[in-house]
């Protein structure tokens, strides 16, 4: 019997996958792996290429059914990690060494992926807010600080009053409307003790 002592490429076919948070995925991955003993490869398991298969598929379910579905889309390294030295661990009385698995696709139904996508799409809402929010609070900030020096300073308001005129003086309107300052209209008011 010859074995080959080169890395062996094993594509693992999609697996039905329940994570713990009960979302149903079919995942598939690939195994790096070599015969680093083949007498024991040969002795110990009667077919080492089928028997890493199984392997791997098992551990494969076991493995991603620990964890949530954000768990296995966004930690995919750890996971890697993780099915890599189970596997190492259980081949290795057989003389193989599994020297990579990677995980390489997370198939979610359907209905999960148009909820990921509402979610993110509220997510982005979300942050929209929270920015034209901190805005509008800025905004006032910034409009209460010129209430205070308004009031504090009197040239201040007469400066805006005819910056106000300006600015409608410069537009194209037929009609103008001239504000009376609000000193003026205490001067005209009659005053209480007058009755």
């Amino acid at each position: 019997v010859r074995v080959s002592l080169r890395t062996i490429v094993m594509d693992v076919p999609p697996q039905d996958v329940i994570t713990k948070d009960n979302v149903s995925v079919k995942v598939n991955a690939v195994v790096y792996f070599r015969v680093m003993e083949p007498a024991r490869a040969i002795v110990e398991v009667e077919n080492y290429h089928y028997a890493t298969s199984q392997l791997a598929q098992t551990t494969l379910r076991s493995v991603l059914g620990q964890v949530e579905l954000d768990g296995l889309l966004s930690e995919r390294e750890q996971l890697n990690q993780n099915l890599q030295q189970i596997l190492d661990q259980h081949t290795d009385p057989w003389g193989i060494k599994v020297s990579a698995v990677e995980v390489k696709h997370v198939d979610l139904p359907p209905d999960m992926q148009r909820a990921m996508a509402r979610q993110a799409e509220a997510e982005r809402e979300k942050r929209a807010k929270i920015i034209h929010a901190d805005g509008e609070y800025s905004a006032s900030e910034k409009l209460s600080q010129a209430a205070r020096v308004i009031s504090t300073e009197p040239a201040a308001i007469t400066l805006r009053y005819l910056q106000t005129l300006t600015e409608i003086a410069s537009e194209k309107n037929s009609t103008v409307v001239f504000p009376i300052p609000i000193d003026l209209m205490h001067l005209l008011s009659p005053k209480k003790d007058d009755k």
